[in-house]
């Protein structure tokens, strides 16, 4: 019986690649204002980068091409904990609104950095919905691929394993140390989702595939609601 669902952050309640898009744009904006060049041009060549495959070092790449001595732990910092213009997912919205309503507990567990993680959930208004919110901080070796993030998660909500679901969509690291506890896992693979095209060893792989959070409803009627 599902007593309750656990949510990842990024590109299962909304597109990262928006938060990537927002932090270039306020990097170009102060590169702009600093040095006097062009917005719109520094955000192409950041845009362009990124969507060429370049990965981490965007920002050591832009200040190379424009010929500019600015410490890249600046633009890093900008990037990091400036407030993103993002949104729910439609399906995103419909799904919280409706499992709060059936009265299952709701938590979000997310990897990153903590200041970067909370301006998204307060960008994307998400707070209330939750009863739990647990962020692991990547830069002291925390993440998703440890049982204690959602040992923790669990007993503050006072839920067990076996009657809880996990919804994540990178098979690297969602769903490894929550499928060993026995947490009922679920991947959502969306469009234009990073993972949605990768393959990976059964320990990896969710228990159950969807292409819609709304196909969440079907699941736990399938395996029972209880109270």
């Amino acid at each position: 019986m599902i007593k309750a669902v656990l949510f990842d952050l990024d590109d299962t309640l909304y597109e990262e690649k928006k938060f990537i898009v927002s932090g270039f744009r306020k990097t170009a904006e102060y590169l702009s204002r600093k040095y006097k060049i062009n917005s719109d041009r520094v955000f192409k060549i950041l845009r362009d980068d990124f969507d060429g495959g370049l990965r981490r070092k965007n920002f050591d790449v832009l200040l190379k091409k424009l010929s500019i001595k600015e410490p890249v732990e600046n633009l890093i910092k900008i990037y990091r904990e400036h407030l993103p213009l993002i949104s729910l997912y439609p399906d995103a919205k419909v799904i919280l609104k409706n499992l709060r309503s059936c009265g299952l507990k709701l938590g979000l567990i997310t990897d990153g950095y903590p200041a970067t993680q909370r301006n998204k959930i307060s960008a994307l208004g998400i707070r209330d919905f939750f009863e739990v919110i647990t962020i692991n901080d990547i830069e002291k070796g925390l993440s998703k691929k440890n049982e204690d993030s959602f040992k923790r998660t669990l007993s503050l909500l006072r839920v067990k394993t076996e009657n809880t679901i996990y919804v994540g969509d990178n098979p690297l690291k969602d769903f490894f140390a929550a499928k060993k506890l026995g947490v009922i896992t679920v991947r959502i693979k969306r469009k234009k989702g990073e993972y949605k095209n990768l393959r990976v060893s059964p320990p990896y792989e969710a228990n159950y595939t969807i292409f819609s959070l709304l196909e969440l409803e079907e699941i736990i009627k399938i395996l029972g609601q209880g109270n």
